[in-house]
């Protein structure tokens, strides 16, 4: 499940707020839509008990003293002793009131347990006395007198169809001698959704606030990754190019200052770093060219030879110790070069020299420096001559990486050392002989070429037995 969760800081922080936003909101929206509803019920309750009151009093003839209730102190005339009757029915009523033998209860109707209860007590507390209450919940296209009203309703107040209630609620009483049936509108909070309206109310909100939050967020989280990518570049590969425009909060914009700093500071120990090895290697070769002359007059032979390969050997390391310097520090482009090609020419050249080589490639152009590649993998062509007693190279692709890979058949390297084997001057060979174990600068070259390109070395060992080297630079 954690594999579709946002991994970026951005997406972490909007999904947090976000549920926690609709959780709150959702919880509010139910609160309100059940203290809505309450509100319409209680409205209902008391519409029905008041109707069924006054019914009792016009019924009973008491227009005179239903007035007095209403309206104390009046005085009705002769017409509104005919009139009043009828008018305050209405008024009270909403439609009119019937006097049946039975409470007539269709299949449709829904009972409503509790607000009859509600209703009882109500009816009860303002004197209205009764042996039997009915409640019930009846659509209006079921119950022609609530059909008439709300037509009256609609041409009085100018009700659109759909904006009129679906069902009415029926409330009847008895003493005993016939019913007293009232009838009312049933209006539900929000009746389009029911409880859902607030669910759906808090999302909609949730999702505007999610995105007014992304945007601020974005504009913090933006520059950290833009920081983000500037350091896996220059991790990459160091190069004293423009420092990074601070932008954004204060906080992050400190960040990147620090962060230029830190660049300007690593970049000028490298370079100083180049031009240290470079007057190194300059003033030794110097005089390491001076005595491999005078060597040449040692009368004796073994000796004499012994100090050639001294020297040689010296200056060959000085050779590599200056190539690992200079690697990554040319401003050329990388150019499209098939690797097919860079691998056969490497082959060939270990060939001619009476090396047995094999070659499996396939064609795949990738953006290189030449040069260096060549040479990395010269060298990891020359370890597989030295400690396998021969060499495979293979070049594929893999996806979107191109592969060169070397392979032998020697003893490998114990697992616990792979990693110390790219290290500077680590041998696989123990001795000190340049013959046999090499400068230990091979493989370093190598990844530092690797990195170059922004792919990776990997050395591991093959389950037949020997060692696999490879090259995975991406296309």
């Amino acid at each position: 499940m954690t594999r579709w969760l946002p991994k970026s800081l951005l997406g972490q922080v909007t999904l947090a707020v976000a549920l926690t936003l609709f959780i709150v909101q959702g919880v509010n929206g139910l609160l309100a839509w059940s203290i809505e509803k309450d509100r319409a019920e209680t409205g209902l309750v008391n519409t029905l008990s008041l109707r069924l009151v006054a019914s009792a009093r016009i019924r009973e003839g008491g227009a005179e003293d239903l007035v007095a209730r209403i309206d104390p102190g009046r005085e009705m005339s002769s017409r509104d002793e005919q009139d009043r009757p009828r008018r305050m029915g209405r008024r009270f009523s909403g439609t009119d009131f019937t006097r049946e033998t039975g409470f007539q209860s269709l299949l449709q109707d829904r009972a409503m347990p509790e607000l009859q209860e509600r209703l009882a007590e109500t009816l009860r507390e303002n004197g209205r006395e009764f042996t039997d209450i009915r409640l019930v919940e009846r659509p209006v296209s079921a119950d022609p007198i609530a059909q008439r009203f709300m037509q009256r309703l609609a041409l009085r107040r100018g009700y659109a169809p759909e904006d009129l209630p679906d069902s009415i609620a029926i409330a009847g009483i008895t003493d005993g001698d016939g019913w007293d049936v009232v009838r009312a509108p049933i209006r539900k909070p929000h009746e389009e959704f029911g409880p859902l309206f607030p669910l759906l109310q808090a999302g909609a909100l949730t999702l505007l606030l999610s995105f007014v939050l992304w945007l601020v967020l974005r504009r913090i989280t933006g520059p950290l990754a833009q920081l983000t990518t500037r350091t896996e570049e220059f991790s990459r590969r160091p190069s004293q190019s423009e420092p990074m425009e601070p932008h954004g909060p204060e906080d992050v914009r400190r960040l990147i200052g620090a962060h230029n700093a830190m660049e300007a500071r690593i970049g000028a120990m490298l370079a100083e770093k180049d031009v240290m090895l470079g007057a190194i290697g300059h003033d030794l070769k110097t005089p390491l060219a001076a005595l491999r002359v005078r060597v040449e007059s040692v009368e004796n032979a073994a000796a004499r030879e012994r100090m050639i390969d001294s020297i040689e050997d010296i200056t060959l390391t000085l050779d590599e110790i200056l190539a690992l310097a200079r690697v990554g520090k040319s401003d050329a482009a990388p150019e499209r070069t098939d690797l097919a090609a860079l691998a056969a020419s490497v082959v060939e050249e270990f060939e001619d020299m009476g090396e047995t080589v094999e070659l499996e490639t396939q064609r795949i152009v990738a953006p290189i420096h030449l040069t260096w590649l060549k040479r990395g993998l010269r060298n990891l062509v020359s370890n597989a001559l030295r400690y396998g007693g021969g060499a495979c190279v293979s070049v594929l692709q893999e996806g979107d990486t191109a592969v060169l890979r070397v392979e032998d058949s020697g003893p490998g390297i114990p697992e616990d050392r792979i990693a110390d084997m790219l290290e500077p001057f680590t041998r696989g060979e123990a001795s000190r002989n340049r013959a046999t174990g090499g400068a230990g600068l091979g493989l370093t070259l190598a990844r530092a070429v690797a990195e170059q390109h922004g792919g990776e070395l990997n050395l591991s060992n093959r389950p037949e037995g020997g060692l696999r080297a490879e090259f995975r630079l991406p296309l």
